[in-house]
């Protein structure tokens, strides 16, 4: 068979168990920052554009299947049912594309900080090169339990020894394996087909093919990475939060090179998969995932987290939790607010204080300033929501929507038991549960007249605190003169209700 350096193949080595991570979770779907150490291995390798993908699974096998299933779908997983070594792991990779010709590129599968262009460039060295295997090398300041590379007197590479199997003056070398190798595929059959078991851990090393080739004649290199610390795999949960700790410093620095404000990078957590527009405003203390997209001139931050959210230009986020929403153009949200998912509010609509909104839209230039639920509900423009307002979309059974109209004033403490609609124009009174519909320019007042019972703390609470500063005011000694008669509250309450109740439903008392 005449290879074809045109045809790639790349397998990855997630079959490990990676028992030092202490986890019911195989090691590779450990997430960091978007991505699990596995999908940080393929992004890697997809500008390679190859052929064929093959995933060698096999602790927790079918965890990595169902997630290849959502992030690779169009790889091929492979079991590997007994961990006996990496290069048996890429023979039964093999096997499982026999025709496989070309560049065979192996990857480990918990080296998350490789980048695209470094696999690139270990591929293209080793086609130009017309090498029968290239292995990637760095220089790390502490190479312990690491492999080493081992070259001869003329600087080319005579064989890959790892550490258990090294001698002192091998264990001193700083030069170390990878665990990323460019292979030609027929002559990585032939030499797979060779491998012992012979070592400290009766394994079937596939760094031992850099060995056999070598002494059949076949040209080997060694390509070095520019950075070693692409190079870091993960074996626990320490070097899983200094990865993350290394990936974080690259992201942010790379976003605050195209324009970027990140006000404090050292507690700022950015996901791979996030975007984000010139002139946006990070501040400190704050976390960005998912596929969430920050606009231009956006401030996010202090002490936010967004998780799959867009914020359009010009809006704020402060101190709040958002899942799945969007913020409009020159929208604001908090400081304490909670946005669950389908949240949508437009362009420079307003969700204040200790507000939680779930699944509904809210009108530009809305307002929902403080202390409020809204669920399931559909606000117009210009609205403004009372304070200590609960949109009530839950009968036990089934979830209803609430309609608030454009140009609305509802009032503080107001229950709106959907489904229910509230016009364009209309007004509510404060405390108020509305269980009917408010015609539009209509007020809509859902409450008992009060009721005032004369002397009665004075009876019911004789000897108290209460009673005593009631007797005091009565006999005019009180700082608040003298108390109201029962018509004249009756004359207060009358006059409320004529304006609207505007003490609890217009602007002043609510933003």
């Amino acid at each position: 068979m005449v290879p074809q350096p045109h045809l790639r193949t790349v397998v990855v080595l997630a079959a490990g168990e990676g028992k030092r991570m202490k986890s019911t979770l195989p090691k590779v779907l450990h997430p960091l920052l978007g991505r699990t150490l596995l999908g940080h291995v393929l992004s890697a390798a997809a500008p390679l554009a190859a052929d064929r993908t093959v995933v060698v699974v096999g602790h927790g096998a079918d965890q990595v299947r169902g997630h290849l299933t959502e992030i690779a779908p169009d790889s091929t997983p492979v079991l590997q049912a007994e961990q006996l070594g990496t290069g048996h792991a890429v023979r039964i990779a093999l096997d499982a594309v026999p025709d496989g010709a070309g560049t065979v590129v192996v990857i480990n599968g918990d080296v998350p900080l490789l980048r695209p262009e470094t696999v690139g460039a270990l591929v293209t060295a080793h086609e130009e090169a017309a090498a029968a295997a290239t292995v990637l090398a760095a220089a790390v300041p502490d190479p312990t339990g690491l492999g080493r590379i081992v070259r001869d007197a003329d600087g080319r590479l005579e064989q890959i020894v790892e550490e258990r199997d090294a001698d002192a003056t091998q264990r001193a070398i700083r030069e170390i394996n990878a665990g990323i190798y460019a292979f030609d595929a027929v002559r990585l059959r032939a030499a797979l087909g060779k491998l012992s078991t012979d070592n400290d851990q009766g394994e079937e090393y596939l760094t031992d093919v850099f060995g056999l080739l070598r002494s059949a004649g076949e040209p080997v290199a060694v390509h070095v990475a520019v950075d070693h610390v692409e190079t870091l795999g993960c074996n626990d949960r320490v070097e899983l939060a200094t990865l993350r700790r290394l990936l974080r410093d690259r992201v942010n620095e790379a976003w605050m090179r195209t324009g970027v404000s990140l006000l404090d990078p050292a507690t700022t957590w950015i996901d791979v998969t996030v975007a984000l527009d010139r002139d946006a405003v990070v501040d400190q203390n704050t976390q960005l995932r998912g596929g969430t997209v920050v606009g231009t001139g956006a401030l996010v931050g202090p002490d936010v987290t967004l998780v799959d959210t867009i914020v359009g230009p010009g809006a704020s986020v402060v101190r709040s939790h958002a899942v799945g929403a969007e913020v409009g153009a020159g929208a604001s949200v908090g400081p304490y607010a909670y946005l669950r998912p389908a949240a949508r509010l437009a362009e420079k609509a307003k969700v204040g204080t200790f507000v939680e909104v779930k699944n509904s839209q809210i009108g530009a230039g809305s307002k929902v300033p403080h202390l409020t639920y809204v669920g399931d509900a559909t606000i117009g423009e210009q609205s403004n929501i009372g304070a200590a307002s609960v949109f009530v979309n839950y009968d036990g059974v089934n979830k209803h929507r609430t309609v608030i109209g454009s140009h609305a004033r509802t009032g503080a403490d107001n229950m709106f038991v959907a489904p229910v609609e509230v016009g364009d124009g209309a007004y509510t009174a404060a405390g108020s549960v509305i269980v009917e519909d408010v015609p539009a320019g209509a007020m809509g007042v859902a409450r008992a007249r009060q009721r005032n019972i004369e002397g009665w703390v004075v009876k019911r609470r004789a000897g108290t605190a209460a009673a005593e500063a009631a007797q005091r005011a009565r006999a005019g000694e009180g700082a608040s003169g003298v108390a109201p008669t029962a018509s004249d509250s009756e004359a207060m309450h009358g006059r409320a209700e004529t304006v609207g109740g505007a003490s609890g439903t217009g602007d002043t008392a609510t933003e």
